[in-house]
């Protein structure tokens, strides 16, 4: 079961992991590096994600029928706005300072180990698997585990690769000028 004991980061730190360089990261690779803030993931996130995606069926948006026919009681998210919600955990829980940007590369796997029912508290941690130099910046290899408040399995776990560019000293200086 996730609890608050279990996302205590290095130096007692529990939500926001800042990395101050790239190579700061890289010696960080086997280790967890950081975990986001809880999340509740509400019926009007998942009906806005039907929206946008199309994807309206019954289990995610009919609450009524949900609650009488589903296994889980409720209606659920979409794996996807669960799997969407990496950015934003992302965001909260790391901080690359010499990266210019940072840019979603891709996914090498995800599943859907347990649902998110609607209302539910979710929150990433990331672990650094690899890491790789790329033209202009690091390539990182992230296991990122979404977690369900009080549930005994992951909601997502996903690989996900994420590339790291750093500042440009040329138009950083010419900024300043």
């Amino acid at each position: 079961m996730a609890t608050e004991e279990h996302c205590e980061i290095a130096e007692g730190r529990m939500s926001e992991k800042l990395i101050t360089t790239m190579q700061d990261l890289r010696r960080m690779v086997g280790q967890e590096l950081a975990c986001s803030e809880w999340s509740a993931i509400t019926q009007d996130q998942i009906d806005a994600f039907a929206s946008a995606t199309g994807d309206r069926q019954w289990i995610h948006v009919d609450r009524e029928r949900a609650r009488r026919e589903s296994p889980y009681g409720d209606t659920v998210a979409h794996g996807f706005l669960t799997l969407a919600q990496l950015s934003r955990f992302f965001a909260q829980a790391i901080d690359v300072q010499d990266a210019a940007m940072s840019v979603n590369y891709g996914l090498n796997r995800v599943r859907f180990p347990a649902p998110v029912i609607s209302g539910l508290k979710i929150r990433a941690r990331f672990r650094l698997k690899s890491m790789r130099d790329v033209v202009g910046g690091v390539e990182a290899l992230l296991v990122a585990a979404i977690e369900g408040e009080q549930m005994e399995k992951p909601v997502c776990v996903a690989e996900w690769v994420v590339r790291f560019y750093v500042r440009s000293q040329t138009k950083a200086k010419e900024r300043t000028a």
